[in-house]
Order: C-alpha cells, then sequence, then structure tokens
C-alpha cells in the first residue's frame, strides 16, 4: 500500500533513502520512455508526412468531388430528366383513363412531340430517380400492351419504399408471369406483392392473387391461409366477398 509523504519530508532512515531514490528513478525512467516515444512519434511525421497531407487530400478530393457531383451535375440532371418526363408521363395518365389505351401506351414508352419515351429517360438518365420512376411506368406500359417479358425486364429494374408503387411493381411481374403461365414465379412475386407493404388496397388484391394461383398449382393449404387472412384482416375489401366459396372450394379439396 502506498503511504503519503507530506512536502518537505526528511527520510530518517537509510531504507526510506533507497525507497525515495528507487522512486525518483523510477519517474525519471517513465518520462525519458515518454520523451523518446514522443521523439519517435515526431520522427515519424516528418519522415511521412507527404503521405499523411496525401491521404487527407485524397479524402478531401473525395467529399469535394460528391458534394459538386450533387450540386453541379445530379441535381441539373434530375430536374431536366423530370422535364423530360412530363409529356410521357401525361400520355400515360391519359392511357390509364382509357383514352385510345394502346396508341398511349405506345407513346408513353416511346416518347412523341419531341420528347423522350419512358425507355429513353430510363436510359439517357441511368441511375437518377427519374430513371427510376421511368422503369416503372415503363413496366405498366409495356403490362397493358401484353409485352410481358419487356414488363418484367423494366419492373424488375425499378425499386421504391413508395407503400403503393413498391407492391404494385411486385404484383405487375407476378401478372406477367401469369400469363407467361409460369404460375410458380406468379405466385412468387404475388407473394412478394403483398409482402412488401401492408395497407387496405394493395394487400387483399395480392393476397386474393396469390390465392388463385396456389389453388392452380395444388397449394391447397397455402391457399386456404391467405384467402382466410383476407377474411380476417380485410373483410371491409372488395376482395373479401370472394373468400367464402373459394374457402369452401379450398376445404373440400383438402
Amino acid at each position: 500500500m502506498a503511504t503519503y509523504k507530506k512536502r518537505g519530508y526528511k527520510p530518517k532512515t537509510k531504507k526510506e533513502k533507497e525507497e525515495i531514490v528507487e522512486e525518483n528513478s523510477t519517474t525519471a525512467e517513465v518520462f525519458n520512455t515518454l520523451d523518446e516515444g514522443a521523439s519517435k512519434t515526431e520522427e515519424w511525421v516528418v519522415k511521412n508526412q507527404k503521405y499523411i497531407f496525401g491521404v487527407v487530400g485524397a479524402v478531401a478530393l473525395v467529399v469535394l468531388a460528391y458534394l459538386g457531383y450533387n450540386k453541379f451535375i445530379a441535381e441539373p440532371q434530375q430536374k431536366e430528366a423530370m422535364n423530360e418526363m412530363y409529356t410521357a408521363k401525361k400520355y400515360f395518365d391519359d392511357a390509364v383513363s382509357g383514352i385510345s389505351s394502346d396508341s398511349l401506351y405506345r407513346m408513353a414508352i416511346d416518347g412523341g412531340e419531341g420528347k423522350y419515351g419512358m425507355v429513353d429517360i430510363a436510359r439517357e438518365y441511368s441511375g437518377s430517380p427519374a430513371a427510376n420512376l421511368a422503369n416503372y411506368y415503363a413496366g405498366i406500359s409495356y403490362l397493358n400492351l401484353k409485352d410481358y417479358e419487356n414488363a418484367i425486364a423494366y419492373l424488375d429494374d425499378f425499386s421504391s419504399d413508395d407503400k403503393m408503387l413498391g407492391p404494385i411493381a411486385k404484383g405487375g411481374i407476378g401478372d406477367a408471369f401469369v400469363q407467361l403461365e409460369q404460375l410458380d414465379k406468379g405466385l412468387e412475386y404475388y407473394e412478394k406483392a403483398f409482402k412488401a407493404n401492408v395497407n387496405e388496397f394493395t394487400t387483399p388484391m395480392y393476397l386474393l392473387k396469390a390465392a388463385r394461383v396456389a389453388i392452380d398449382l395444388g397449394q391447397n393449404d397455402k391457399a386456404l391461409e391467405y384467402l382466410k387472412r383476407i377474411k380476417s384482416e380485410f373483410s371491409a375489401s372488395t376482395e373479401a366477398s370472394q373468400t367464402d366459396v373459394l374457402i369452401g372450394q379450398v376445404e373440400a379439396s383438402l
């Protein structure tokens, strides 16, 4: 146990004198070690300062390049892409409203009036949010034109956390696979669609589609699970009115 000694204390015995000499020696050794360590650190910094400044400079350049890219390239590019999309989006909206649907879906894809279509925007502005959204519109347009391979390709390139667009894109891929008679893939994407976001619109819709395909595939236990979920969790949905008959059919076959 260490013993506290007052300032000015003078050793009385030979043993105490030896202890104080030893303590002073140890303290001096510690400071010498620290001094040597500091000297070595300083020597290393001096020796490698070009390398250190190079690393610092490189990091600064990366940060500045990122900020510059966002300010002078990404932001103007996104604005330009959204301006280009305006006309194609109008064609798409009119097609959804039922006005000359097929020709307008085609114009939404290919463009018109000297403006890009969704395919052009997806290609020319690749990597931008506008290009991502263009993939969605192109995919849905192809789906309505019964071009199922292109519908799958463009919808698969679209990604979103939006509670509607995300599930609808997955469900659209499911619709395309079902039309191509690839029922197992259709079921897979319907399941992805109703799991992507739980809401009163898309969830019961894709649960019902998944249940119907599961019945066709002979997966009656899965179909029954999905139908009962619609009935219990989404009883106010339009899909719920169709579940009783289907549940009866499935239970009769089990």
